[in-house]
């Protein structure tokens, strides 16, 4: 194929109407990165015998090495094709450009395909015919529903139904029908969510209306009551009736999900082997058909997929009704995949081994193709494959045809999806009209405002820049050689006209400068300069679309960061205007330079380094700007390691390497802990690898070193009958009477554990508390029970508090204070704790959630005088702890009210919730009751209210989170481990080594499913991340490569083992001696926390055999 030159591309991006920006999503291994290499073959960038083998998108080593995409490249593709303007009129041909992503799919990388399906108009789906919907495949339908992209289905690699699984086509025909079943079940899934949603949004809306329509009637029939003194009763009724019963005339109205499922016979489903080079679709087999069977295209395409069956002797479609008995096979069956398997049978020979060289040459002659002869004589059967199949069936047609055809160009594409997504922006009821209109309408005038949207930041090395690479692997064009050699001419003629005029010792250094610059370099030079080749500074280029205007190089812009609202445009930190100093065409790993760039197309833009963090928008004016950030990422960062340069001198080349690749990576994270260790936070394992070595050899150069990975735990409580007696025998378990220091202030608390069903509910809505109390904050100021102490918890970054799972306000339907209220009243009703009378009354009282103010823990207030603040009040203002109370004790001024504590004790709270009692990891699931406090006069007559009132903050803060840890312990204490869900698909023969090695690791086999047709199992189990370390790896030696996990945090187990228990019965004594042999894994787990971070582990043994100490050295 001759090669496109980047100009043509660039002419192309003035027509909007001829793009197509689409991704390609799919499954690890589902064959993205191959079915990419047949298209860029078409553009001749590669030459198509290699397509597939290349992998021209994987530009990393890694990547090639590994075999798998780990970065979302981006490529522009020109395709042409005969089209008809209408159906008299003769084809004419037309130019398009494809603006191709191809992202990553494993689920290390799934932040990568957010980023990605955020520039696109289109999702190219794909799915492997053997291994069917996997976990990954579920995620980039979801984020492909979520973005509102119109996708096409490509059921890929359908060679190994013959290869491997040596089906008949009419198995394989059955086996592709529940695989198209399973993906429309996923999407219908989706479709039956936001439909419920939906429903229940219009059904609070229209009780609302009727709430606010008879309320609003009452008021007036008061008024004319009121005025005429009688006939009230009936104008009220009259008019209830009036405006309730219209208002509930409305119904909720169905959408059409007709065209939202995958059909061949709506020609949005693919069939390919991209190893193969073929793909096809129903449409190309009817009219291929149309003129043999006398059949029209349009009606041969309805009944070429699906139980239709075709008549000998009519040569007409009949349905299953119509058979008669007659063993018929389905259309798509004989017309179709016979013919797909004949090509096989007559190239490969299939069982056989052998071709069949008459069969093929009947083939060839059916289809009026030519083969080279050179191909025939071929020993290879391979090479006459793909030979045939390119001839007949080329997958870059099918596929870009259907590209074309089915997915949408930007400017149609945007009046769908934008006025979605500036809808769900911060403050979208202050975006500019005139902005909105010109980003939904694809406005590209000159005086249009610009919006572009930046998904990610890439790192690109200086080298590879346009400006200082050279074209061609080296070779130089010729104007650049005329250019070169032009310049080397002057200075030479230059050192010898200084040579000529001066002192002949002086002159021979110019001119033997200008001699070796037009030299070709010795072995001298090359070993001066290699050390220039090592120092490559990288550069951040972002990735980013164009939905309006058009942006120039030398263009000033304006960078707005994700938390950016119009509303308040002006906020600290207040958006910075930059210049835009280069634009780039995307070419895979190869950037070609842009002037200008129109809207509708993917491109890169440099200039933005510093002032754009992982993502942002770009918009020309600052009032009434669009922030179209918010990508919701597929995968969140879990695994944590503390990194430090094996060299200490190198701290500074680690720490600005980091803060480079924190940048460029979207799901990467840097932070520097309170211990001072400089910890980066990644996806998984694979993630954390390729992070570790783009920082040693790209950002950093430095080696670094990696410590253990930083697992989060949880800690909780739980009321199991192998508890010790309470610690206090006069009071219930869990209560502790606190005093201070000063003897001053007595507290009494009672903790308790929450039931399951309230936990559960608390982390679900973790976004609903957050939200609630935001309200509150934005009404009142600074809420009461807030210090400035308190700011120190909120702005602590605590481990893993993205884990916490908390629905959306919206999503949820718990926007308001009192359906909240009730919703949780409603879980601790329903729940099967013993002791349920003890909740009664309990959500009235709640004033605090924790830690953080959203986790599944709360302080109840249950003091008779009622000294804390509620959370859960409706149109309550909060008033301040020192407004105190009237019956304030005058009398002694030196004794302040318990009011005046109340935040003190709800920042001690925080902090004990924070960090727990056993390994000070976070607490979940627990309730805090405060009982009473009583506060008497100080003894110290000298000192004031002010210093005594100073002194005793420390003392409650200190008291109060001491007594909620004795609390805490006085029950069956409990470790919650992060879980991976690990989905495995393996062959029989290795399901036992699979077994073995998840069992090994404390996991747990939750299913096993065989795949019909297929004598593939799909394991589904958990795995504790504390366990998951080197898993992945593992796994393949012992299965030689066969079975390969995927890992997916889904959120925190209880291990349910007491990490202090020690043998205390004779049976357990006999069992196990005092020493307790059996190996306590909570303790272990514990210990292994304790002792990372400095504190005290009980029993830890410093010397043993103490006798034997030697030197290294002996």
């Amino acid at each position: 194929m001759p090669s496109v030159s980047p100009d043509k591309l660039v002419a192309l991006q003035r027509n909007a109407d001829e793009i197509r920006n689409i991704c390609i999503l799919a499954h690890v291994d589902h064959g993205k990165t191959s079915l990419t290499d047949a298209l860029i073959a078409t553009n001749g960038i590669i030459s198509p015998k290699l397509a597939g083998k290349v992998r021209y998108l994987d530009s990393r080593p890694d990547e090639q090495l590994r075999g798998i995409t780990m970065e979302s490249s981006a490529i522009s593709l020109l395709f042409s094709m005969a089209r008809r303007p209408s159906p008299d009129a003769a084809p004419e041909q037309k130019d398009y450009l494809i603006n191709l992503i191809d992202s990553p799919g494993h689920i290390d990388f799934s932040s990568e395909v957010s980023t990605a399906s955020r520039l696109c108009d289109g999702a190219v789906v794909l799915v492997d015919a053997v291994e069917g919907v996997c976990s990954q495949t579920v995620t980039v339908l979801r984020q492909s529903w979520i973005e509102n992209l119109k996708p096409i289905l490509v059921i890929n690699k359908m060679d190994r139904l013959i290869t491997e699984l040596k089906m008949t086509p009419a198995e394989a025909y059955s086996h592709l029908s529940k695989l198209l079943e399973q993906v429309n079940a996923v999407l219908g899934s989706f479709f039956q969510g936001e439909r419920m949603e939906e429903d229940l949004q219009w059904r609070e809306k229209m009780e609302e209306r009727v709430a606010a329509a008879a309320k609003k009637e009452q008021e007036r029939a008061e008024r004319k009551a009121a005025a005429a003194g009688v006939g009230g009763d009936g104008v009220s009724s009259l008019g209830d009736e009036s405006s309730v019963v219209p208002s509930t005339n409305g119904e909720f109205e169905e959408k059409d999900d007709e065209d939202l499922y995958f059909a061949p016979e709506n020609n949005n489903v693919i069939f390919s082997s991209a190893v193969d080079g073929w793909a096809f679709t129903v449409r190309q087999f009817a009219s291929l058909y149309e003129k043999k069977l006398g059949i029209k295209r349009a009606n041969l395409e309805k009944v070429l997929w699906g139980d239709f069956f075709m008549d000998p002797k009519t040569k007409r479609a009949l349905g299953s009704k119509h058979l008669k008995g007659r063993p018929l096979k389905p259309m798509f069956v004989q017309l179709v995949l016979d013919n797909i398997w004949a090509v096989y049978e007559a190239t490969t020979g299939g069982d056989r081994g052998k071709g069949d060289p008459a069969m093929l040459e009947k083939i060839t002659k059916s289809l009026s193709l030519t083969i080279p002869p050179h191909v025939l004589r071929s020993k290879d059967p391979r090479a006459l494959l793909l030979t045939v199949f390119s001839a007949w069936l080329p997958l870059s047609t099918a596929l870009l045809v259907s590209v074309i055809e089915h997915l949408p160009a930007p400017p149609f594409a945007q009046a769908t999806r934008l006025p979605m997504l500036i809808d769900d922006s911060p403050g979208s009821a202050n975006v500019d009209p005139a902005v909105r209109e010109a980003v939904i309408t694809f406005d590209t005038s000159p005086k249009a405002p610009v919006v572009a949207y930046v998904s990610k930041m890439v790192s690109i090395p200086e080298s590879q820049l346009p400006h200082k690479k050279r074209r061609g692997g080296g070779m130089m064009t010729a104007d650049e050689a005329r250019e070169m050699a032009r310049k080397k001419r002057a200075e030479f003629a230059k050192a010898q006209a200084t040579a000529k005029n001066g002192d002949s010792s002086n002159d021979i250094g110019p001119l033997t400068t200008a001699l070796d610059s037009t030299a070709i370099e010795d072995s001298s030079d090359m070993q001066e300069s290699a050390p220039v080749e090592e120092e490559d500074p990288e550069h951040l280029v972002g990735f980013a679309r164009l939905y309006s205007g058009n942006l120039t190089v030398g263009d000033s812009i304006y960078v707005l960061p994700p938390k950016w609202t119009p509303a308040n445009p002006h906020a600290s930190p207040e958006p910075q205007k930059v210049t835009v100093t280069a634009l780039y065409l995307l070419m895979g790993k190869d950037l070609e330079p842009l002037e200008t760039v129109p809207a509708g197309v993917v491109f890169g833009i440099g200039g933005l380094e510093g002032h754009i963090f992982k993502s942002g928008t770009l918009c020309s004016q600052l009032e009434g700007a669009i922030n179209l950030a918010g990508v919701s990422m597929g995968s969140q960062p879990i695994l944590r390691v503390a990194l430090e340069p094996e060299n200490p001198g190198d701290l500074e080349k680690m720490i600005t390497g980091l803060k480079m690749l924190e940048r460029s990576d979207p799901c990467a994270q840097y932070e520097v802990m309170e211990s001072g260790e400089h910890v980066i936070l990644t996806a998984g394992e694979l993630h954390l690898e390729r992070c570790l070595k783009d920082l040693s050899e790209r950002f950093a150069r430095c080696a670094i070193q990696r410590g253990e990975p930083i697992v989060p735990y949880r800690e909780t409580i739980v009321n199991s009958a192998e508890m010790a007696a309470p610690k206090s025998k006069d009071l219930p378990r869990g209560t502790v009477i606190g005093v201070t220091t000063s003897k001053q202030v007595t507290i009494r608390l009672r903790v308790k554990p929450l039931p399951a069903e309230v936990t559960e509910f608390l982390e679900k809505n973790a976004s609903t508390i957050k939200a609630l109390y935001a309200r509150r904050k934005a009404e009142t100021g600074k809420p009461s029970n807030q210090t400035d102490g308190d700011k120190e918890v909120e702005e602590l970054d605590v481990d893993d508090d993205h884990l916490i799972s908390g629905g959306g306000t919206e999503a949820n339907g718990l926007g308001s204070i009192l359906r909240f209220r009730e919703r949780l009243t409603q879980a601790f009703e329903e729940s099967e704790d013993p002791d349920a009378a003890s909740w009664k009354g309990v959500v009235e009282k709640i004033t605090a959630f924790g830690p953080r103010r959203v986790g599944p823990n709360i302080l109840i207030d249950s003091t008779k005088s009622e000294i804390c603040q509620k959370f859960l009040t409706e149109d309550t203002p909060l008033v301040t702890a020192t407004n105190g109370d009237e019956e304030h004790n005058n009398d002694n001024n030196n004794a302040p009210h318990p009011r005046d504590l109340s935040d003190k004790i709800a920042h001690a709270f925080q902090l004990a919730t924070f960090q727990g009692p056993l390994c000070n990891e976070p607490v979940q699931g627990i309730a805090v009751f405060l009982e009473e406090v009583t506060v008497s006069s100080s003894t110290d007559e000298d000192s004031s209210i002010r210093d005594s009132s100073g002194r005793l903050t420390g003392e409650v803060i200190k008291t109060v989170r001491d007594s909620i840890r004795q609390g805490f312990l006085d029950w069956s204490p409990r470790i919650l481990l992060a879980m991976y869900s690990c989905e495995i698909q393996a062959s029989t023969e290795v399901l036992g080594k699979v077994y073995g090695v998840i069992t090994r690791r404390r996991g747990r086999i939750l299913s096993e499913s065989l795949k019909e047709g297929t004598p593939f199992f799909t394991i589904l189990s958990v795995l504790p991340v504390a366990e998951s370390f080197g898993f992945s790896v593992e796994i393949r030696k012992r299965t030689s490569g066969a079975a390969s996990p995927q890992l997916v945090f889904q959120g925190f187990e209880m291990l349910d083992e007491n990490p202090f228990w020690v043998p205390n019965t004779e049976e357990e004594l006999e069992d196990l001696g005092e020493l307790a042999d059996r190996d306590n894994v909570a303790k272990r787990y514990m210990d292994g926390v304790r002792n990372r971070k400095g504190l005290f582990v009980t029993g830890k043994k410093l010397v043993r055999d103490a006798e034997k100490q030697k030197t290294l050295k002996r």
